[in-house]
């Protein structure tokens, strides 16, 4: 795991840019702890910071070049698959120098071209150059694990892997106020669309060709569509051992590897099945002592035990919130607030004290359907009396407090939600599900100048590519959604923006691309039935894991935020980057709507505002580091 940066010049203005390679790569320090090198030639540069996962040795640094001298590249991921490669090559007459996945890309991308990433299992993005004919390759995985940022004008094109390394060139930055849009509503921003206008993120399974001032971009991975011909008991073996592989082949390493754990089901079967390949692992998780609501280390000692894995535990209090919250917020890259980033941060930094790579059970509640959005799906589809009557008692749900600080104040906040989604058309239903907070308010958020640069047009056509997936496929129309738009630009964003703070290398087992074919293949009631969530991944492992994990309720992975910006020292960062003259004066925000918002923290139905100041905090944090 690594981070990565470049230029491609197309005239000498565009080469006076070439001075700004190094801080960018520097930039990238904490991506890549353990080395920095730079290749450039008069007309591309290439910088990598390393982090050593295979092969160690210095034969392994990069920017790294066959013996020519001809082909270039910079690498930042793991190729699961790169000894069976390796052997191929070696039988068609390839030498190597090392013991590196890195060089077997190297030496695939040199024979095959683009051909070569269809044989690639695993996660990465790349740059592949070939100083001959002046063309460089840009690439990431079928589902954008790792990213890649880029920005072209008349005079460059510049990438890097995250957006404050892209901004060290000098750009003009300039607010892009249909990502800002999304961003009210969703909370992230979804590709390929960045809060700066002009700088993009390469969607999943994308490659770039850029050769001079020519640039081409193209997908090269889309999920194959099949539909399952056997019995679901078939599909229960399929799903075991295709699952089981994918976990053996993401243990190859030459540092210490470890798993998160946080005693659901998901981190739970990947910690399981690694404890069959790799004895004495090393699990982790944090607890939250000071707030039992969010608390869930009960579950996750359970399973260690069971599984007999060295336990790591974190406990996560409102000190070391505030202790850590502005390294967070430094973190995050641009703005993104989906708030367990903040429990993500300090699990991936703890971990890194022990381990190098660590395992993750992401993917799994989009692939299978582990959500409460998603029972709610099928509930609304198959009843539509229950639908009924939770519109009629809409009315006297909102004379309850509603908030995600307790048990009851929540099941107000998701009744809500489920009579509000339920008297929406589907797409609708789906936008509403996937939204923290509606157009219409995400909208009055604004200042009057900021709306009138949205542009309608601009927006809608971003939204509809993620709409168009419902299309005649019922649940399994939801979770394709569900796989292009939260998975990449929420889930995976988390996960790499904050595990790689810390230097850390998360590999993710649910999403090797046989496994998601298989999911997507399978009926929908194998995956949601009744008032069963991820039916299929249940039953397949229902013999070995603790009872107690079958009969717990479902609990995404939530921290305390609203006691946290309510009783924190954040709190005083917060009322000054929302102060009324300070937002006037900066022109972009409401500044009544949003005070209205942060005084209603204090209320005994905050419902989900304070998510939205979360959200608020961070992009003017943002804003005040980037843009100020």
């Amino acid at each position: 795991m690594c981070g990565i940066t470049g230029i491609y010049a197309f005239n000498l203005l565009g080469r006076m840019s070439m001075i700004n390679l190094a801080s960018a790569t520097e930039k990238l320090a904490h991506r890549g702890p353990d080395f920095q090198n730079a290749y450039h030639d008069e007309n591309v540069g290439l910088g990598h910071r390393r982090l050593s996962v295979i092969d160690t040795s210095p034969a392994g640094h990069q920017p790294m070049c066959d013996p020519s001298e001809r082909y270039w590249l910079i690498f930042n991921g793991e190729v699961y698959n790169y000894r069976e490669i390796r052997k191929e090559l070696e039988e068609s007459g390839v030498q190597f120098r090392n013991q590196t996945d890195t060089e077997v890309v190297l030496n695939l991308l040199i024979r095959d071209g683009e051909k070569a990433l269809e044989k690639f299992n695993g996660f990465f993005s790349l740059a592949f150059y070939d100083r001959k004919e002046g063309n460089l390759l840009l690439a990431i995985d079928r589902f954008g694990i790792k990213p890649l940022y880029y920005y072209r004008d008349g005079d460059r094109f510049l990438f890097s892997s995250e957006m404050y390394s892209l901004v060290q060139y000098g750009l003009e930055k300039e607010i892009d106020y249909e990502a800002l849009y999304f961003y009210l509503q969703l909370n992230y921003i979804p590709g390929p669309l960045t809060m700066l206008k002009g700088v993009s993120r390469m969607m999943p399974g994308q490659l770039l060709s850029v050769n001079q001032d020519k640039y081409e971009i193209e997908t090269w991975y889309q999920p194959k569509v099949k539909t399952w011909e056997g019995d679901y008991e078939s599909a229960m073996e399929a799903t075991r051992e295709v699952l089981g592989k994918s976990v053996e082949r993401r243990l190859v390493s030459d540092v210490p590897l470890g798993a998160f754990l946080s005693g659901g089901l998901d981190s739970s079967v990947v910690s399981l099945l690694a404890t069959r390949e790799k004895e004495d692992l090393n699990t982790f998780s944090v607890c939250f002592s000071e707030e039992k609501y969010f608390d869930e280390s009960d579950y996750s000692d359970l399973v260690a035990k069971h599984i007999g894995s060295h336990h790591h535990r974190f406990d996560l209090t409102q000190r070391k919130f505030e202790e850590n919250v502005e390294s967070i917020l430094n973190s995050i890259g641009e703005p993104f607030a989906d708030s367990s980033a903040i429990a993500y941060y300090l699990l991936s930094r703890e971990t890194r004290g022990v381990s190098t790579v660590a395992l993750s059970g992401d993917g799994a509640d989009e692939l299978f359907g582990g959500y409460n959005k998603h029972l709610a799906w099928s509930r609304i589809k198959s009843s539509p009396l229950a639908n009924l009557a939770a519109i009629g008692a809409s009315p006297f749900m909102y004379l309850l407090p509603a908030s995600r600080s307790g048990a009851f104040f929540n099941k107000v906040r998701q009744g809500r939600r489920y009579a509000k989604a339920a008297s929406l058309s589907s797409k609708e239903r789906y936008w509403y599900m996937a939204s923290l907070t509606k157009q219409k308010k995400a909208k009055s958020l604004l200042s009057d100048q900021s709306v009138e640069k949205i542009s309608h047009e601009v927006y809608q056509s971003h939204k509809q590519r993620y709409l168009e997936l419902l299309d005649k496929r019922g649940l399994n129309g939801f979770l394709s959604a569900d796989q292009a738009l939260v998975l990449p630009w929420d889930m995976l964003v988390k996960a790499d923006r904050m595990s790689m703070a810390h230097g850390l290398e998360v590999r993710v087992p649910f999403l090797d691309h046989e496994l998601v074919e298989l999911a997507n293949s399978m009926p929908e009631d194998y995956k949601v039935m009744g008032n069963q969530r991820k039916r299929i991944l249940y039953d397949a492992y229902r013999d070995d894991l603790p009872p107690e994990l079958y009969q717990r309720p479902k609990k995404g992975f939530e921290v305390p935020l609203l006691s946290w910006l309510k009783n924190s020292g954040i709190r005083y960062e917060l009322a000054k980057l929302t102060d009324e003259k300070f937002l006037a004066d900066q022109g972009i925000f409401d500044p009544k709507k949003v005070k209205k918002i942060t005084r209603s923290l204090k209320s005994s139905s905050p419902s989900d505002n304070h998510a939205r100041a979360w959200a608020i905090l961070v992009f003017q944090w943002w804003w005040r580091r980037v843009m100020g």
